[in-house]
């Protein structure tokens, strides 16, 4: 047993394992909240997720990405239609970083995500640009109006393997009640 992890499978808090990451016997947990999936999806237009990138320069590029999606529950996916310097940052092993706020859903030290409506999301990329059964179902899991922005689809699935989800606060999103 570690980090207060229990022999039954339910996984206690604890301050160094925020991901859900278990041995053994253990139930891993996923790092992406499921009561999160559908916000997420139906974050575009209002709360479009912003993923950043490192640039050559140093400086950080933010971009919003309507495309975000809840690919399974450690990986956020998007479509990225092939222009920019987001595009041109991104390549496998690339880390990201994905912001989401929703206002509705917290704020105030109340609601689903209690600090300001906040998740963060640090991963890695992992860039589908050829055809395969991930870049389909990237493509089939956004919303519709990303996939009328590239008709000929043009552009690559990326895949964002996420190593840690937190609210802004820090706290783990493992810590989020469902309801």
């Amino acid at each position: 047993m570690r980090n207060g992890a229990s022999v039954s499978g339910a996984r206690a808090k604890s301050s160094d394992d925020s991901n859900g990451e278990t041995e053994g016997n253990l139930v891993k947990m996923g790092k992406i909240p499921e009561v999160l999936n559908q916000h997420i999806l139906d974050a575009y237009p209002d709360n479009v997720c912003l993923v950043a990138t490192h640039q050559p320069d140093g400086y950080c590029q933010v971009s919003p990405r309507g495309s975000v999606h809840v690919y399974d529950q450690d990986t956020l996916a998007y479509w990225d239609r092939g222009a920019g310097s987001t595009y041109d940052a991104v390549e496998s092993g690339t880390k990201i970083t994905v912001f989401f706020r929703n206002g509705n859903i917290g704020g105030s030290g109340k609601g689903l995500l209690p600090a300001g409506g906040v998740a963060r999301f640090y991963g890695v990329a992992e860039v589908h640009a050829e055809d395969c059964e991930i870049r389909e179902k990237v493509w089939n899991g956004m919303i519709e109006h990303e996939r009328g922005r590239d008709p000929e689809k043009k552009g690559r699935a990326v895949l964002v393997r996420i190593e840690k989800a937190e609210q802004l606060n820090h706290k783990p999103l493992s810590e989020i009640e469902s309801g």
